[in-house]
């Protein structure tokens, strides 16, 4: 274990020390007394579940908080700042979990956004190109500085905003979960990234719940639990199985939960579904049964997204048929495929999930808004109140109350009330995309129970999902994705990893 100082007084040797860090929210107590220190040169990870604290400690460190205790030291300097700015203008940046980029301008505009080279009183476009060429060069990053952003995928938009961070000159970033939305060979690419980075004297501060990518690229492992500090430790030191029992304060002894639903006689026929529009899906077929779950993979490009996207009807298709119990439905829009009987909860929260400035009570809701009006268009707030704390309950939100913004949630949290409204519908067909990103291990095994018990009672579920051990855990079948068709359909009992990344890997 590294050593843990007492008092209050800085040590030189670190880049970044934070001591006694408080913060209070109304309701709750947010960090109490935390510790971070960073060494140059390291990457220390920030461990801890779904509302222990730690991006509310990273957002005191960036300015964006205000901590009511404690001190901030970079390299022995005490430091104190107001603003996200101010953090930048010091050499601290944060490649934020939650992509917040101006889609409709191009790649080399929001790296550069708010501090243009400038040409006399023009902005310099050749200088800004050529810089930002320089850094997708060091760091091997294969992508025209001039591209919308709104053209790139989840993943190519993540390494834009690594580049930005990087473009600051830091000497501190702060990554929070960046690979949640990559595939394996980007995310071997990041870390090599992260270890030029190391070389330059930066030191990385690294959120993530991939406990393997922790062990393989962290050098310290900080663990936070419920707004405290409970241990560093050598990342050398550290098993799976530790910083689980360290995060959740007892032994996970498994992953997942037992699989005991027993999918019934098929309900959904999906058959040659196909949308040309930006090279989507072709000829997508594929059955599913009440109380199964089917689980989509397949490598980043390979259009999983889309397939669920179409079914749900906020992708135009050119061709085929979706039949829920033999009879052809029409999802023209998200409003016809939710009283069809379908739900969709998508990979991006903050972006197309949430609505970030409102509270748990509308966020709850607002897809069933229909079942709280009467005939004369009154809103029935106590069923709205009522149903609310249905979804705080059955999903173990954690939260002070209904009126609290959802912005201010854990990603976690916010994750449980997106599926917590979409239940609310009652659909037959729930479709889920990449329902645990950025969520703690605790929090994924409450989904996967959740899962698993919504397949019991008959609802058939579809699931993409990024982690093979996630597919490999919770699902009954497996079909696999490739450059937008369907390269086969796996029992999960009997395939392996192997199988699945050479059905992903058919070029078709």
């Amino acid at each position: 274990m590294l050593e843990k100082t007492e008092n209050n007084k800085r040590n030189d040797g670190y880049l970044l020390e934070m001591i006694g860090i408080s913060k209070e929210f109304p309701g709750v107590k947010a960090l109490d007394n935390v510790q971070l220190r960073l060494r140059k040169g390291t990457v220390h990870a920030l461990m801890g579940e779904n509302g222990a604290g730690k991006s509310t400690l990273m957002k005191c460190l960036f300015g964006i908080y205000n901590e009511d205790s404690g001190e901030i030291y970079i390299e022995g300097q005490k430091v104190k700042f107001d603003s996200a700015k101010q953090a930048l203008d010091n050499g601290v940046s944060m490649v934020h979990q939650e992509l917040n980029q101006v889609k409709q301008r191009n790649i080399m505009d929001n790296i550069w956004l708010g501090r243009y080279p400038k040409k006399n009183l023009f902005i310099d476009e050749e200088k800004m190109y050529k810089d930002t060429k320089k850094i997708f060069e060091d760091f091997a990053i294969d992508l025209d500085p001039r591209m919308k952003v709104e053209t790139l995928s989840v993943s190519q938009m993540q390494m834009v905003e690594i580049a930005k961070a990087v473009s600051y000159n830091s000497k501190i970033i702060v990554m929070d979960e960046p690979t949640s939305s990559l595939t394996e060979k980007e995310v071997d690419h990041l870390f090599r990234i992260i270890r030029t980075l190391k070389e330059t004297g930066v030191g990385v501060i690294y959120i993530s719940h991939k406990m393997e990518e922790i062990l393989q690229i962290s050098d310290d492992v900080t663990v936070m639990r419920d707004g405290k500090w409970i241990s560093t430790n050598y990342a050398s030191d550290l098993t799976i199985d530790k910083i689980i029992s360290l995060m959740v304060g007892r032994d996970l002894t498994n992953r997942f939960p037992d699989k005991d639903n027993l999918p019934g006689e098929t309900i959904l026929h999906v058959k040659n579904l196909t949308a040309t529009y930006q090279p989507s899906i072709k000829d997508v077929s594929f059955e599913l049964r009440e109380g199964e779950i089917l689980g989509i993979a397949g490598l980043v490009g390979s259009k999983r997204t889309d397939v669920v996207e179409s079914i749900f009807g906020i992708r135009h298709t050119n061709s085929g048929d979706v039949l829920l119990h033999g009879t052809k439905v029409l999802n023209k829009d998200s409003h016809s495929a939710i009283r069809n009987g379908f739900a969709l909860v998508t990979e991006e929260r903050r972006s197309n999930g949430i609505f970030g400035v409102l509270d748990i009570n509308f966020n709850s809701t607002i897809a069933n808004i229909d079942g709280y009006s009467n005939k004369f268009g009154i809103i029935n707030d106590a069923k709205r109140a009522t149903d609310t704390k249905w979804v705080i309950d059955r999903m173990r939100v954690r939260t002070p109350n209904q009126k609290t913004k959802i912005e201010s949630l854990s990603g976690g949290n916010q994750q449980k009330v997106i599926l917590g409204r979409w239940l609310l519908t009652e659909p037959e067909i729930l479709m889920l995309d990449e329902p645990t990103r950025g969520i703690d291990v605790g929090a994924k095994f409450e989904i996967y129970q959740l899962i698993i018990d919504l397949a019991k009672r008959g609802k058939a579920i579809i699931m993409i999902s990024s982690e093979m051990p996630e597919l490999l855990g919770i699902t009954d079948r497996i079909l696999v994705m490739s450059n937008g068709k369907v390269a086969g359909i796996v029992d999960t009992k009997t395939t392996t990893q192997e199988e699945i990344l050479k059905l992903s890997a058919k070029f078709l």
